[in-house]
């Protein structure tokens, strides 16, 4: 056929060594051949939406290239044309987090070239905040600035707090009203800091926040506050802590980093999940059992604790 070559799972639309789009349906990429071919190969005269038989096509033209979204039976809104065209930008190639978003460990990181230099523009414990950070960003020319302190997320549909450290964009939490305690918000994310700072809990993505805690507490206007840790004698107690806590396994280790202030036992199996093997619940009890013993846990109802002492 004129135009298009034949691959194993697709068809490239091809002129003159330039590839025009990559369509897994055949009889789309003779429709779109033809579009092309009846238009001098203008990419610039592709609609966002165009009819094929019975269906409508949603269509977007990416790096000179033209690129099939979706089909429908109905003719999309442009609301829903807006969201797909936004997705297809955010990932173009179909990768496992998109553009500018990589995973180091536990910590998704999102990483920009600009001017033939790389920047990072965040770390994050979640993949949804990196996906939030990344998508704004995107939106927004790459432009920290553009940040309000508490910012709507339409993919998710709750309201982020967010803080600007240093050029790195930090979610500090997510709520479903925009009726936020930012007090309680700042005293909280502080605590983390702190807690990661002392060994009191795994914080990989605040890693560079743990010689800050005086200044954002003069930027926040609040002091770090948690209702089990007394941070002000935590000191000599997380020395004595990362003696015990050196001897773990690394299972046991994994488990007392997955209990924050409190954890039932389903948000511990949760947190464990890469680690899921045979009589995985009976492994986590049992470790949960000598971890208490060492007296770095206490149970208290139906949660899990980090000890005081």
């Amino acid at each position: 056929m004129k135009y298009i070559r034949e691959n194993r799972n697709s068809y490239t639309i091809v002129k003159a060594s330039k590839t025009y789009a990559k369509i897994t349906n055949l009889d789309d990429a003779i429709f779109i051949r033809d579009f092309l071919v009846e238009n001098d190969w203008d990419l610039n005269k592709t609609p966002q939406i165009i009819g094929h038989d019975e269906n409508y096509l949603v269509l977007t033209v990416y790096e000179d290239k033209i690129y099939l979204l979706a089909k429908y039976k109905q003719k999309p809104s442009q609301d829903t044309v807006s969201r797909l065209v936004k997705k297809h930008k955010r990932n173009p190639n179909n990768s496992k987090y998109g553009l500018n978003i990589l995973k180091v460990f536990d910590t998704f990181v999102i990483k920009k070239r600009i001017a033939g230099d790389d920047y990072i523009f965040g770390y994050y414990d979640s993949l949804e905040d990196a996906e939030f950070v990344r998508n704004f960003l995107m939106d927004h020319m790459w432009n920290v600035n553009e940040f309000e302190t508490v910012n709507y997320c339409e993919d998710s549909g709750d309201y982020k707090v967010v803080k600007v450290i240093d050029d790195n964009v930090y979610v500090l939490d997510s709520f479903y009203s925009k009726n936020i305690d930012l007090k309680k918000c700042y005293e909280e994310f502080l605590a983390k800091i702190s807690k990661h700072k002392y060994g009191l809990a795994s914080y990989p993505h605040l890693d560079l926040l743990k010689d800050k805690i005086v200044q954002l507490e003069e930027e926040l206007n609040v002091k770090v506050k948690d209702d089990y840790w007394d941070f002000g004698n935590v000191t000599g107690k997380a020395q004595a802590l990362d003696e015990i806590i050196f001897t773990l396994t690394p299972f046991q280790k994994s488990i007392y980093d997955a209990i924050d202030d409190s954890s039932t036992f389903e948000d511990i199996k949760k947190a464990m999940i890469r680690y899921k093997s045979k009589n995985f619940d009976e492994k986590i009890d049992k470790n949960l059992g000598e971890l208490i013993e060492m007296n770095l846990l206490v149970k208290d109802g139906n949660y899990y604790k980090k000890s005081k002492e």
